[in-house]
């Protein structure tokens, strides 16, 4: 069970040619949906879930997770530097239950025929401009946390780039309250929100949507495919994380997920990944075989020390989910 976006056909295909393994994909849109339906099977019926990197310390109690053996995974194939972010994260009881898959990014796409900006100084507090009354698209919580970015930029609303929210419920509700006033005051600026990426897909091509805070993947296919689609790293920095792989308590299909780890971490197919999906492949090398389009994505959407300001998610409290889904809701109910 994985994002839409992870298991791209041609990947997939490859996988089943070379292993003679059968991939039968689940698709979920968000985090919680994913807890849900794991809590809901008690970790049956599913042989490997992607939970993100921040919020894998939810899932430590709930014994819905068995720990990976990593004399059987290849290490070395693993980019390092996500490796170490990952399993500090995802280690509980001296044993590791996740590792990293994909990592991605949310900034500003848009559509290069109606609306131009030098991606050096694009901002998400573009979206709240005059001109993007009506035409803008967000997934609620991470907009919420690129407002603050932006207020905090600007010195309206200081929040240490908003690691402050995530120290206590007290210095998080005192930037969320004015980080929802501020969004309900400018609800008539979206759209739509959206949940996963044929939403943002459709959101630009069918719907009217000019300028969203968005997820990289999508508007990467988009623009590969023709369409007249830019991307940037906003100056607040682009939010970053890491979807991992763990495996599902009940699962009994472990020597079929062993072998999907070697060849997911393979470069060659950490780049067929990449290239397809327009997100990043935890594979070691993987820049190393990206396409002319995929290298042209990273010069023009992370200029200068862009990569450098990336906004890492932090791990998220137990206490931060629940009180982040209640202004969430107050945004989207407004």
């Amino acid at each position: 069970m994985m994002w839409s976006d992870y298991l791209p056909k041609p990947f997939v295909d490859r996988f089943e040619k070379e292993t003679g393994i059968k991939v039968r994909h689940t698709r979920y849109g968000s985090n919680e949906e994913l807890l849900t339906k794991l809590k809901a099977t008690k970790g049956r019926g599913f042989d490997l879930v992607s939970p993100a990197s921040h919020r894998i310390q939810l899932w430590q109690s709930l014994e819905l997770l068995q720990p990976w053996d990593l004399n059987r995974v290849p290490v070395d194939n693993i980019d390092r530097s996500k490796l170490d972010r990952v399993l500090p994260q995802g280690t509980w009881g001296g044993k590791p239950h996740l590792l990293p898959y994909v990592w991605a990014l949310e900034g500003l796409g848009w559509r290069a025929d109606k609306w131009m900006r030098d991606p050096r100084e694009a901002s998400y507090g573009d979206l709240w401009l005059p001109e993007h009354k009506g035409v803008i698209m967000g997934r609620t919580h991470s907009m919420m946390i690129g407002i603050g970015l932006h207020l905090d930029r600007t010195g309206k609303l200081p929040s240490n780039r908003m690691l402050d929210t995530f120290k206590s419920e007290d210095a998080m509700r005192k930037v969320w309250n004015e980080i929802t006033r501020y969004a309900v005051e400018r609800k008539a600026w979206l759209k739509q929100f959206w949940e996963d990426s044929d939403a943002q897909i459709n959101g630009f091509m069918h719907n009217g949507v000019i300028l969203g805070q968005v997820s990289d993947g999508p508007v990467t296919r988009l623009k590969n495919s023709g369409q007249p689609m830019a991307f940037a790293a906003p100056i607040e920095g682009a939010l970053a994380w890491i979807d991992g792989l763990s495996i599902p308590i009940a699962s009994k299909s472990l020597d079929q997920s062993y072998e999907f780890l070697k060849f997911a971490y393979n470069v060659k197919s950490g780049a067929l990944l990449t290239n397809e999906s327009g997100y990043q492949s935890c594979a070691a090398g993987v820049d190393k075989l990206l396409t002319k389009k995929m290298k042209r994505k990273m010069v023009e959407a992370f200029p200068g020390d862009s990569m450098d300001r990336l906004w890492w998610w932090p791990s998220e409290p137990s206490w931060y989910g629940g009180l982040r889904a209640r202004y969430s809701d107050i945004f989207l109910s407004a």
